[in-house]
């Protein structure tokens, strides 16, 4: 039955191109033929239907159940006309019809054609649904397909079917792209369309800046290095919080690389956006200096309640403190996830603050006199509270409270008494200890005052 055989091969023609099976192939032909006989004899026709594959034969045969008064044509023959083929038949058997494909016409052939297009579309749909339901935030790559209405089409390399987009508002308004151009995005989210499933893309959420670093940085890919939080404001500047798994791995080195290679590659890709890299800590206000950087923090006193950290610079320090247009502090406070109060020096002291409070070497002083908590009068299990909640040094508790040390889990009121008698003990300078306590800073408010953006900040726990 050449026929028969020239529709098989091009079936396997279309399976080849559309990665399905070779069962698969021959579920959607009977899918598409018995779609071809209802067309034929009704919604209610059964059949069974067999394909050869070696021969690609097809052998159709309708099945119809013998009866006295016919009320369904599709499924139902009568008695009388079953007897023309066969005098034995009797109510209540089923007579098998056999239907050559020949018979088929254009309607039938067409309601065939149909139906398996539409079973290959869902297919797809459903092969591009499990493909990438686990892959939001990972990196994807292809060529720009076309450009309309300020939205980007992209082919991706690895699902060539895939509807891919890069919305107007995920792009960096910096780049430019033409059609053929090779384009790389982060997966933001999958979404249904009457279509299909159509993927987000992004290149201006953070989460691209991570999956750049963890192509370019096998620390990350691996978990040894991880990317605690992310801060970015796109085109400009991107502040990323690292934090290494491994004592014996420097986290920024390994993702600056050798001379810079790494970050040079993540900059190169983001067309030149600037990237700074800080070292994650669980403390906020260590953390608060860290992520200030370039600038060096002389001071900072944190509100725990309030959740504002309040930063002292020097007065050369204080613009790059600041940034262009306020970046750097904005980034900064994004990053930790606390309201930031920038001073200079001159303005605290101006204030009523302890100078002292602002002289850098004696904050050195205190930075080179730290020492493990383990070398205090401690029980183990404070000492293991403390190291759970990210406590392992003297200079990381010597600024807090008792509400601050209840609130660690493990610390009970007579450990907290006994932790601030501790620092009382090693901080504490005869004459000053009073005056300190009095003094109410008052004046005029801070040079900058930066609060993290509602939803800005990326987790990364």
């Amino acid at each position: 039955m050449a026929n028969a055989a020239q529709i098989v091969a091009a079936f396997r023609d279309v399976a080849a191109i559309k990665s399905l099976s070779d069962g698969e192939m021959i579920d959607l032909v009977k899918d598409g033929i018995l779609a071809g006989l209802v067309r034929l004899y009704g919604a209610t026709v059964q059949a069974e239907i067999a394909i050869d594959e070696d021969t690609a034969e097809f052998d159709i045969v309708v099945l119809r159940r013998v009866v006295e008064h016919v009320e369904d044509p599709a499924c139902e023959i009568s008695l009388e006309e079953a007897r023309w083929d066969d005098e034995t038949f009797e109510v209540g058997d089923v007579m098998e019809v056999p239907v050559a494909f020949e018979q088929f016409g254009r309607n039938a052939v067409q309601a065939v054609k149909q139906r398996i297009v539409q079973r290959v579309r869902e297919s797809e749909r459903e092969r591009i649904r499990d493909e990438f339901a686990d892959q939001v935030g990972e990196l994807l790559s292809g060529e720009v397909q076309q450009i309309e209405r300020g939205k980007i089409v992209v082919m991706l390399n690895r699902a060539r079917d895939a509807e891919a987009i890069i919305p107007w508002k995920e792009q960096n308004p910096r780049e430019r792209f033409r059609q053929g151009d090779p384009i790389r995005a982060v997966l933001k989210k999958i979404e249904e369309s009457p279509k299909g499933p159509r993927l987000i893309l992004s290149r201006s959420d953070p989460l691209f800046v991570a999956a750049l670093f963890k192509l370019e940085v096998p620390e990350i890919h691996q978990g040894i290095v991880q990317i605690r939080e992310i801060a970015r404001e796109v085109g400009g500047r991107t502040k990323i919080a690292v934090y290494s798994r491994d004592e014996s791995i420097d986290p920024v080195g390994a993702c600056v690389g050798l001379k810079g290679s790494r970050v040079q590659a993540v900059v190169s890709e983001l067309g030149g956006e600037r990237i700074d890299i800080v070292p994650w800590h669980p403390d906020t206000e260590v953390f608060a200096r860290r992520a200030l950087a370039p600038a060096r923090v002389s001071k900072v006193f944190s509100d725990t309640e309030r959740q504002v950290i309040t930063a002292i610079v020097d007065e050369d320090q204080l613009s790059l403190a600041i940034g262009r247009n306020g970046q750097n502090v904005r980034l900064a406070s994004q990053l930790i996830g606390w309201q930031i109060d920038l001073y200079g020096s001159r303005e605290w002291v101006d204030r009523g603050a302890d100078a002292a409070a602002s002289a850098t070497s004696q904050e050195d002083q205190y930075e080179t006199a730290d020492f493990p908590l383990a070398e205090l009068a401690l029980t183990p299990g404070t000492l293991a509270a403390l190291a759970s909640a990210g406590y392992e040094t003297f200079l990381q508790v010597i600024d807090l409270e008792r509400r601050d040390f209840l609130g660690i889990q493990g610390i009970g009121e007579e450990d907290a008494d006994r932790l601030l008698k501790l620092i009382d003990e090693l901080t504490v300078v005869e004459g000053d200890a009073g005056d300190e306590e009095d003094e109410k800073p008052s004046g005029k408010g801070p040079a900058v005052s930066a609060v993290p953006k509602e939803g800005e900040r990326e987790s990364g726990e």
